[in-house]
C-alpha cells in the first residue's frame, strides 16, 4: 500500500462514518481526530480538502474570513498579500529546540480567501478564547483509541457493502491497531475479551474481507512478526 493509499484509507473513513453516524454524535468529530493521527504517522500530502464538507460539517475543521485571524490587524499586509494556499506555523530548524514538522497545522492554514483550523490546534484555542467559537465548538477533542475508531469504520462500512476498507483496516494487525511504540502489551487472551477487537473480526468474518487484508502490504506476516503468537491468532480467524 503506498502513501497515497494511507491517504485513501483515511478519507474513505471520514466519508463512510459520515454516511453511518448521526448528524448530532459528537464523537465523530473525535473519531476524526484519530483518524488524521494516524495518516500523519506516514509521508502523506495534506488531504482535508478532499473531504472538507465533512470535516467542516462535523466541527472537525473550522473556517472563517481570513481577516477573522487574531493577527490580522497586527499583520494585515502579510494576510492580504496571500494568493494560495499557505500553512502559517513557521520552523526554524536552526533553533535548538527544533522538533521537527509534526506541529505544522498548530497555527492554521489559508486557502484564499478563507482562513482554516482544526479542532485542538493552537489557533483553535485562540479562536475559542476570543469567543469566535461557542458551544460544542470550543469543547476540546476527546480521547479515543485507534483500534476502537477501527471497529466504527469497520460497522459503517460492513453497512455500506465496502469489504475492501473492512480488509484495508484488518491488515495493520494488533501491533499497530491494538498496540503502540512499544507494540502490542497484550497477549491473546487479553485481546480475544475486548470489545472492539472481537466485534472488528466479527465484521471481518462476515464479510469474508481477510483475503484483502492478506494483499496489503502492510499485512505483518507470521514469519516476521515480533509476537508471532498474536500475529497468528489476529489472522487465525
Amino acid at each position: 500500500m503506498a502513501e497515497h493509499e494511507i491517504e485513501d484509507l483515511v478519507a474513505d473513513s471520514v466519508r463512510v462514518l459520515d454516511v453511518r453516524c448521526g448528524d448530532g454524535d459528537p464523537r465523530v468529530r473525535d473519531w476524526f481526530g484519530v483518524l488524521y493521527g494516524f495518516q500523519g504517522g506516514y509521508d502523506c500530502s495534506f488531504t482535508h480538502f478532499r473531504v472538507m464538507d465533512v470535516l467542516l460539517r462535523r466541527g472537525y475543521t473550522y473556517r472563517f474570513p481570513v481577516d477573522r485571524h487574531p493577527d490580522h490587524a497586527e499583520r494585515a499586509p502579510y494576510f492580504d498579500g496571500l494568493t494560495g494556499f499557505t500553512v502559517l506555523r513557521t520552523f526554524d530548524e536552526g533553533a535548538p529546540d527544533f522538533d521537527g514538522y509534526g506541529s505544522w497545522l498548530e497555527d492554521g492554514y489559508v486557502q484564499p480567501p478563507f482562513l482554516y483550523c482544526d479542532a485542538g490546534t493552537a489557533l483553535w484555542r485562540r479562536m475559542v478564547d476570543a469567543g469566535r467559537l461557542h458551544g460544542p465548538d470550543a469543547v476540546p477533542l476527546g480521547r479515543a483509541r485507534l483500534i476502537d475508531v477501527v471497529r466504527e469504520v469497520a460497522v459503517a462500512a460492513e453497512k455500506e457493502g465496502d469489504r475492501e476498507l473492512i480488509g484495508q483496516w484488518y491488515a495493520f494487525g494488533c501491533e499497530t491497531l491494538v498496540g503502540g511504540p512499544a507494540g502490542c502489551p497484550f497477549d491473546v487472551a487479553e485481546l480475544a475479551e475486548m470489545p472492539a477487537v472481537r466485534e472488528l473480526r466479527a465484521v471481518v468474518r462476515r464479510t469474508d474481507a481477510l483475503p484483502v487484508a492478506r494483499r496489503s502490504p502492510y499485512a505483518a506476516h507470521v514469519e516476521f512478526a515480533d509476537a508471532e503468537e498474536l500475529e497468528t491468532w489476529w489472522w487465525e480467524l
